[in-house]
């Protein structure tokens, strides 16, 4: 028989701990009720993206994680919560489709030397709260520069609840051939620093290094297909690393995975080949051929010009040689990009930060619309395009009934002045308040 005395403790321990468990339960349904309960934004303004229209004043009453309804005036029911956010437009979450979470400031091989993948996993967390904050509510990780799956680990702990950030499509590293755009070329062989890419030389390895991304948690592939660039008497020169059947081939392997494929490619002919190959983004596109561009807009091809990394590495370089380089480089884009938006080229947004701070991307809008394109269109290629091609289409980038409730608010009118999204005072991602 039990010794009676000796179970006092074990009786008090599992009493204490049917209490925290049940204290933990009320907390929770408490919680999950005052979630589940309604919410009405109201804003002097609200913009329907997808015509253009500016609704005055705005309002949205949201439910969990959806909106379900949008108008002038909504509903309001007795139990919901009304936030009244003021003399602000209301708009979808803003897209970025070309973001470095585990990139930073600063020299961006030696990163990969000098900091381990631990390390670089906190400073990616800070990087997607900081980008959330500002707005962007959903982002393509375009390649973790030598950090392997490590974006799987972010990609989930956010849609876990435990880090916040945006939503996220993740590619693990970029794939590269020997010698190519990412590899370590300029350090001393003898050191065999690793290249910030996965190694695939042929059309069978970039498919077996696609296969083992997904296997790790891969959403997409991201390729490296150009580089170095030069300007050469005022014309762009790049070299292609694969050609269109190789490129092809990891297209088709895409399609099976249900993944798609993005390239890194500057100019001709890479970005031909690409094009030709059907890939979801020729990501910078500087240079594209009209044959190009005819075959992007057959194919619904989406060019992300990626302006803010060009403005600003023409303003922060090691030497004013490599300042001045970027920046002859930089006018040689804004000319082509307006031939691009005279041929009616489909654009989506995308900053490439990481080199410079994240959290200040929203630049980019400025950009495109400083060099072509009107506030409205920038606005349709940033939500609509940007929700097609993260895969997100008819859930993301309108405030329309059914879509997530990734909501924000900004000071200023858009349309009017495209720099008020750098001024976001309120942002919303499934629902959810993260930035009061």
């Amino acid at each position: 028989m039990p010794n009676s005395q000796s179970d006092v403790p074990l009786v008090r321990f599992v009493s204490v701990l049917g209490g925290v468990v049940l204290a933990l339960l009320v907390a929770g349904a408490c919680a999950a009720q005052q979630a589940a309960a309604p919410i009405v934004l109201h804003a002097a303004r609200l913009l329907e993206v997808d015509t253009g229209n500016m609704l005055q004043p705005g309002e949205i009453l949201v439910e969990g994680r959806r909106i379900r309804e949008v108008g002038k005036s909504v509903q309001h029911p007795a139990e919901a919560r009304t936030i009244d956010l003021g003399d602000v437009t209301l708009m979808p979450g803003m897209i970025d489709a070309h973001v470095h979470l585990f990139l930073h400031p600063g020299a961006e091989d030696l990163q990969t030397v000098e900091e381990s993948v631990p390390w670089r996993v906190i400073l990616a967390e800070q990087a997607a709260k900081a980008d959330l904050i500002a707005g962007f509510t959903a982002e393509r990780d375009m390649g973790t520069e030598g950090a392997g799956s490590a974006d799987t680990a972010i990609r989930d702990a956010i849609n876990q609840g435990i880090i916040p950030g945006p939503r996220l499509r993740i590619s693990g590293n970029a794939i590269d051939i020997l010698g190519g755009h990412e590899d370590a070329n300029k350090y001393n062989p003898a050191q065999h620093v690793l290249s910030n890419a996965d190694y695939a030389n042929s059309a069978q390895q970039l498919v077996e290094v696609m296969r083992a991304q997904h296997k790790e948690g891969s959403d997409f592939a991201k390729i490296y297909e150009t580089g170095h660039d030069n300007l050469v008497n005022g014309e762009l020169h790049t070299p292609y690393q694969y050609t269109a059947e190789q490129l092809a081939a990891a297209v088709t392997e895409g399609h099976r995975l249900g993944a798609s494929v993005a390239v890194h490619a500057m100019g001709e002919p890479g970005t031909l080949y690409a094009a030709q190959a059907g890939v979801a983004s020729i990501d910078h596109a500087t240079q594209l051929s009209d044959e190009t561009i005819r075959l992007m807009r057959e194919k619904g091809i989406f060019a992300v010009p990626t302006f803010a990394i060009f403005e600003y590495f023409s303003r922060h370089r090691e030497s004013q040689d490599q300042a001045a380089g970027e920046a002859a480089l930089l006018q040689y884009k804004i000319s082509e990009f307006k031939k691009q938006v005279a041929a009616g080229v489909q654009f989506a947004v995308g900053s490439d930060v990481g080199p410079f701070p994240h959290g200040t991307q929203a630049r980019e809008f400025e950009l495109m619309v400083q060099y072509g394109m009107k506030p409205l269109a920038v606005l349709q290629a940033d939500m609509i395009n940007g929700a097609k091609l993260l895969g997100w289409e008819g859930q993301i980038g309108q405030l329309k009934p059914g879509f997530f409730a990734d909501i924000i608010a900004v000071r200023g009118n858009p349309l009017e002045d495209i720099s008020a999204v750098e001024r976001v005072t309120f942002v919303m991602k499934d629902g959810n308040v993260v930035r009061p």
